[in-house]
């Protein structure tokens, strides 16, 4: 039985993660614990250091009594060419107790107003600017569809963009030899 701690409590993480692994003979039988940590990090990280710092926190942080412990962090990244100049991504951060197994998923662009809101204004997290900029009623809508889900009307959730961080992340573990 596969032990893999989960450093949040946010049930999209928690149900990316059990989507991903059943995908993985290797990893079978598995059984995920969520745990509450400390992502040593800002709630919006901004910048693609800091939303790695953050990942990789989260995964050392619940490395406990498990075979393997996940962490996943949303933030931002500076973009050249694009409108804004940054570029939200999802990091997975897969630590074995020695090594950290990093994957990202696609990226995308928030609208001018939510970066306008995030660095101007000092908003503690998209969650905040989207609401503040009316473009959602969900408070929490980083536990739900996410941004991305909003943007793209339902076509990308914030679990698909997750997933994504997650698969790239097993592509060390699934080909060791290789890295």
């Amino acid at each position: 039985m596969f032990v893999i701690n989960l450093g949040s409590l946010n049930p999209i993480k928690i149900e990316a993660v059990k989507e991903v692994i059943s995908d993985y003979n290797f990893l079978m039988p598995f059984i995920i614990y969520p745990l509450d940590v400390f992502s040593g990090v800002s709630k919006q990280p901004k910048s693609l250091e800091e939303t790695i710092s953050g990942a990789i926190n989260r995964s050392k942080n619940s490395f406990k009594n498990c075979n393997y412990s996940f962490g996943i962090e949303s933030g931002l990244m500076k973009v050249p060419e694009t409108k804004t100049g940054y570029m939200d991504v999802c990091v997975c951060s897969i630590y074995d107790g020695e090594f950290h197994n990093i994957g990202l998923s696609s990226a995308f662009e928030f609208p001018k107003k939510i970066i306008d809101l995030i660095f101007g204004r000092s908003m503690n997290d998209a969650n905040q600017a989207f609401y503040n900029a009316g473009l959602t009623h969900n408070e929490k809508i980083g536990a739900s569809e996410g941004a991305i889900g909003l943007l793209t009307h339902g076509r990308v959730t914030r679990k698909d963009y997750t997933k994504q961080a997650i698969q790239m992340a097993l592509i060390h573990l699934e080909n060791s030899g290789l890295y």
